[in-house]
């Protein structure tokens, strides 16, 4: 189903048909149950992240490295995961609720009497709206949670400005970010294909929309945890952290 969402979004887009109201709607949806959710979520991480790195770095004398591991824990792993969770919990969730609705009220079935194939219509869309949104959702994560363990570790742990800032930017690079992009967009196709997938496929009444959102943020958050240990391992296989 994302494979043939994507192959109609390239030949639409080329031949001018593809349903951009219906993109930019869908759009402004993940981006408004998400946003708020995002930043109430990073803000705490990054503060949990900060407390506990500097408190081990304060007792073994290497507070020079806080800001080094907190970052690179909040780019690497912890934006990602968050962007995962949301994705499936808010977005996905929505968007299963609504094709399954849609399908039991058989407007899908009139939309494929008419001759509309939903993958086109209805599926690529919201594909390509959560492809656009999980990068943006990711990097406000790792703003804000970065944002959130400095000022933490400067103000409440005592760490020195430069110290932090200079151990994390010997540390990270453009990789890290890079990495954690490609994450989110391939928890965002995982998550947005198993919702549309499921509601698509709801049966049963109100009951079986339930168990259709239920499935979703379950199978989503899942499967994107399981990828994220395959990219994490193949990274560090391939892309080992050195100091710059």
């Amino acid at each position: 189903m994302a494979g043939g969402a994507l192959r109609w979004t390239v030949r639409d887009i080329v031949t001018g048909r593809f349903p951009f109201r219906e993109f930019i709607t869908q759009t402004w949806f993940v981006i408004t149950v998400t946003t708020l959710p995002a930043i109430l979520v990073a803000i705490p991480f990054g503060v949990i992240v900060s407390v506990q790195v500097g408190s081990l770095t304060q007792q073994v004398g290497a507070t020079s490295i806080a800001g080094a591991a907190g970052g690179l824990g909040i780019i690497q792993q912890g934006a990602p995961i968050v962007t995962a969770l949301l994705l499936g919990g808010a977005a996905g969730s929505a968007i299963a609720a609504d094709l399954g609705a849609r399908t039991i009220r058989e407007e899908i079935d009139a939309m494929e009497t008419l001759g509309l194939n939903p993958t086109r219509r209805v599926v690529a869309p919201r594909v390509v709206s959560v492809l656009v949104t999980a990068p943006m959702l990711c990097m406000l994560i790792v703003f804000t949670g970065l944002l959130a363990g400095y000022i933490i570790s400067v103000n409440v742990q005592g760490i020195t400005p430069g110290s932090y800032t200079a151990s994390f930017a010997s540390f990270a690079s453009v990789t890290d970010i890079v990495v954690a992009l490609i994450k989110s967009l391939v928890f965002g196709l995982v998550v947005v294909a198993i919702a549309c997938q499921r509601g698509l496929s709801t049966k049963g009444g109100p009951a079986g929309v339930a168990q259709s959102v239920n499935a979703t943020v379950v199978l989503g958050v899942v499967s994107c945890f399981i990828i994220n240990v395959l990219i994490t391992q193949l990274t560090t296989m391939f892309v080992p952290q050195t100091i710059g």
